[in-house]
């Protein structure tokens, strides 16, 4: 059995009936929490973050993106090497978003470590 280092994040949305309640619902922000260490130091194993909906951020931005049909939770960088997907934990790899099919789902607004809350400017 073959372990990937990089864990996939999978998000199930139960279909609805009244399309206005699906298309508010997905305006909404939401609630997520990391598993596994990497996004560490910043966002430590078990910490809980909110999620607003957007599909743009700046360079910089904690975002929750799907890269090739998987999603990530990563720091977005554009910059002189290209854009792409960053781990805070320095043990995983780049995510390079050059030629590949990818867009941002959420820009992480706060994060909760034992009701110590952080806010983070996304614009």
């Amino acid at each position: 059995m073959t372990v990937s280092k990089f864990p996939e994040i999978k998000i199930e949305v139960p279909e609805t009936e009244d399309d206005s309640l699906g298309s508010c619902a997905s305006s909404e922000p939401f609630a997520l929490q990391v598993l596994g260490d990497s996004m560490e130091p910043e966002f430590p194993d078990k910490c809980v973050i909110i999620i607003e909906p957007n599909s743009s951020c700046s360079s910089g931005a904690y975002v929750f993106a799907e890269v090739e049909g998987s999603n990530w939770f990563r720091k977005y960088v554009n910059d002189e090497h290209g854009e792409r997907l960053v781990a805070e934990n320095s043990e995983y790899p780049d995510i390079p978003l050059d030629g590949m099919k990818w867009q941002i789902n959420g820009i992480i607004v706060q994060r909760n470590i034992r009701r110590q809350i952080k806010h983070y400017d996304v614009y």
